[in-house]
């Protein structure tokens, strides 16, 4: 006869066992359901941003290229398209794939997250612009149709995320930048930056890599096969004709061209030399741009260089009767008046 405390303990033990695994809302079970379910939403959302995209660039999309984005088989493909056509997202007929009103509603919902996120990250924190894509890609799937509304209110109502994209506004509309590619301008032609590709990754971390930033005038120096050069910010670059593709612009001419932008980067000055700040770079966003004002870095604020440490940087500078140390990378966001002159 079996012992009557082990029987207990068994008989406990399997239903502690149980309880891990059938509990409610908080079981092994609930959660994996949970799990399998915001997975098929994100593909299903992933898929729904891909066909619209293809159907914005006048393209058809097909099983493979959807199979390709979500990377999952064909079969699968398969059996997400026919759910998605189930909740009436999606049309399938003789092989072509199309978005329903209710489908392109939800992909601009998703797009409209994206841009928006993206945005935010670049306005209001300190995330490394690699990285934005990224968070935005995970905080899509996670943002409310009202939480995207409140994060629009809050940001001011953006109608382009920081690489020029177009946000979409809650009824939909948007607002194209318009740009062609920096590769169609001819030498000596000149053309405002308004989008920068952020896919693929390695073809965007180039652009990242040049300091290229929607708003910045560009002239094209030479274009060939190989290479295409053109001047920026006073620097001249040099990207493959795969990465200028991805670099959308406005031409411009000789007139609007003709006026640089004022003044230089404070990184520029020598120590003794003191000048008036203009502006803070495009480039300089989130908590570096918020850092730099609650310093006192503001138009028309004076900027002394008092010291260059031995290993060159940083840079030692007078800001409103304070001392402050700033790298050359963080001197070079400030533009300042040209006519510099010595500490009197």
């Amino acid at each position: 006869m079996p012992d009557p405390l082990t029987s207990l303990l068994i008989v406990s033990a399997l239903m502690g066992v149980t309880a891990v695994i059938l509990w409610p809302e908080r079981g092994l079970l609930a959660h994996w359901r949970r799990d399998k379910e915001m997975n098929e939403r994100i593909r299903s959302e992933d898929a729904l941003k891909h066909i619209h995209k293809f159907e914005m660039n006048g393209r058809r999309p097909t099983l493979e290229s959807i199979a390709g984005v979500l990377h999952i088989n064909l079969n699968e493909t398969v059996s997400l398209l026919t759910r998605m056509q189930a909740n009436e997202w999606l049309q399938m007929d003789q092989g072509e794939i199309r978005l329903t009103p209710q489908g392109r509603e939800a992909a601009l919902h998703i797009i409209r997250a994206h841009r928006l996120w993206e945005r935010y990250l670049a306005d209001e924190t300190g995330v490394a612009e690699a990285e934005w894509h990224g968070q935005a890609d995970i905080f899509e799937h996670r943002l409310t149709p009202a939480e995207t509304d409140a994060l629009a209110a809050q940001l001011g109502y953006p109608t382009h995320d920081p690489h020029g994209d177009p946000i979409p506004t809650a009824d939909g509309e948007i607002v194209a930048h318009g740009g062609q590619p920096l590769t169609t301008l001819a030498p000596d032609e000149a053309g405002l930056i308004v989008h920068l590709e952020d896919e693929p990754e390695i073809v965007y971390a180039q652009i990242a890599a040049e300091g290229l930033h929607p708003g910045m005038l560009v002239r094209v120096i030479e274009s060939a096969p190989e290479r295409i050069r053109f001047w920026a910010n006073g620097d001249e670059h040099r990207v493959a004709p795969i990465v200028a593709a991805n670099i959308s612009v406005l031409p411009m001419s000789d007139e609007a061209d003709a006026a640089p932008e004022v003044g230089v980067p404070l990184s520029e000055l020598k120590p003794g030399e003191s000048a008036e700040v203009i502006r803070l770079s495009d480039v300089c966003r989130g908590a570096e741009r918020r850092r730099f004002m609650d310093l006192g870095i503001l138009p028309g604020t004076k900027i002394t260089v008092e010291m260059q440490s031995p290993g060159g940087e940083p840079m030692a500078y007078i800001i409103r009767g304070a001392l402050i140390a700033l790298r050359r990378e963080q001197a070079s966001l400030i533009r300042v008046h040209a006519d510099r002159h010595p500490i009197s």
